[in-house]
């Protein structure tokens, strides 16, 4: 297993967010997590990446007890992460943004710049460009990059298609089924965008009120009525 969360509760001040999340990424999967605003799923990315940390339960990766472990650990120990709102530098050419992304995998000799390139090429047409002059979806794009130069083995994905425009999130989720089939890496997202989780998920979890309430398969994902209830306004 190389992701679990067992019984995991998280509170803002005294306000239960999260309650008794269960959920689990093996190795190789893409994983969504799915639901209206304010159902819980970015207060689960924070807390995975330890932004956060829960009331009760448990993170684990590879077996592993985070309880305790900063952000910047976890990432070391190969956790990539794309905030909502993607938060990339803005003063920092396209270059010194994913400069940073070297931080994430210490287990990983080898940086992936050629293959972020290969995936997103106006990054390299861009790569001596401020980032806060690019467009929303390049600025996904690149925020993305930042997270996978480090060659990392999990990759948490908070809402890629917020902002951007609809045939960059197509071209988002091609790529990173690309990138998982390719290098393998893992991903868990979060999204309430039907056509990302559709062209992205191997399964997904459905949450509502900060918990999950079904599991979605394969199959079950080509149907859109199947999952429109746990997205709609």
């Amino acid at each position: 297993m190389l992701l679990e969360c067992e019984d995991l509760s998280v509170a803002y001040d005294t306000t239960l967010v999260l309650r008794d999340v269960d959920l689990h990424v093996e190795a190789g999967e893409l994983v969504g997590v799915m639901g209206k605003n304010g159902a819980g799923k970015s207060t689960l990315m924070k807390t995975i990446i330890g932004l956060l940390e829960p009331e009760s339960g448990a993170v684990r990766y590879r077996g592993e007890d985070l309880a305790g472990t900063p952000p910047d650990r976890r990432a070391r120990a190969g956790i990539g992460y794309i905030p909502q709102g993607r938060d990339v530098f803005p003063d920092l050419t396209v270059e010194e943004n994913l400069l940073v992304g070297e931080g994430v995998n210490d287990a990983s000799t080898d940086d992936l710049y050629d293959e972020v390139y290969d995936y997103f090429p106006i990054l390299e047409e861009r790569r001596t460009q401020k980032a806060g002059t690019m467009s929303g979806g390049q600025q996904q794009m690149l925020a993305i990059g930042r997270a996978l130069v480090g060659n990392p083995d999990l990759l948490l994905l908070d809402e890629h298609s917020e902002g951007v425009q609809p045939s960059i999130v197509e071209e988002i989720s091609e790529n990173l089924r690309e990138l998982n089939a390719d290098l393998g890496t893992t991903v868990l997202f979060v999204e309430q965008n039907l056509g990302a989780i559709q062209d992205m998920a191997d399964r997904c979890y459905a949450m509502k009120r900060g918990r999950i309430v079904d599991e979605v398969g394969a199959d079950a994902l080509t149907d859109e009525d199947a999952i429109a209830s746990y997205l709609a306004v």
